[in-house]
């Protein structure tokens, strides 16, 4: 489990796939793994992976074919820059809010405009993540924590637009974010939970 709040930005050094998957060697940036063991979990732009080998100041993942296909990881090339995070541990704070690593779709950024020392966002998501969107709910994009100003429905998908402060620019790559990147989307573990309530309460009537 983690917070969505990004410890520092890591670049993908190599990316090696197979028919298997793929293994992935980043450069874990100012992450210190002076207690860091093969099998932890790290999130990687929002995706949780584990870690399978460990160097002074790097990791290597296995990346499975699963989330080659539902996430944007399958676009990284060597020099990508990514997100970092490592789990939340029982004395820790929680800055942001619970954030599983399990990626929910992929969304694509469609407008980006200042708002005074922010900049605000607009993202599309299909239509199926819409229903857990809500305005002043809570969202990961690329594993950022981030509140939802507001919401608007269509037909096929779903926009919905957040504010970035500039400590978030600086410390996370939503600051490099240009009109028709694709993010790793996560609703809030919450509304998954009460979707599929409704789901079951409905159908066993």
């Amino acid at each position: 489990m983690f917070s969505g709040i990004v410890e520092t930005v890591g670049i993908l050094r190599q990316i090696s796939h197979s028919e298997n998957g793929a293994e992935a060697h980043i450069d874990t940036g100012s992450i210190d793994l002076d207690d860091a063991e093969i099998g932890d979990s790290l999130a990687v732009s929002g995706i949780c992976l584990t870690v399978t080998e460990i160097e002074a100041d790097a990791v290597k993942l296995f990346v499975s074919n699963e989330t080659l296909s539902c996430t944007v990881f399958g676009s990284y090339r060597e020099g990508t820059r990514v997100n970092l995070e490592r789990p939340l541990r029982m004395n820790q704070g929680l800055g942001g809010h619970f954030v599983s690593g399990h990626v929910d779709g992929i969304g694509r950024c469609v407008q980006s405009a200042r708002d005074g020392a922010s900049l605000r966002l607009e993202v599309k998501v299909p239509q199926r993540l819409g229903r857990f969107i809500a305005t002043k709910g809570s969202i990961a994009l690329d594993g950022v924590s981030l509140t939802i100003n507001s919401a608007i429905d269509g037909a096929e998908s779903t926009i919905f637009s957040v504010n970035i402060i500039p400590h978030t620019l600086k410390a996370t790559t939503l600051g490099c974010l240009s009109v028709g990147d694709r993010l790793n989307i996560e609703v809030d573990v919450i509304a998954r939970y009460v979707d599929r309530l409704a789901h079951f309460r409905w159908n066993l009537k």
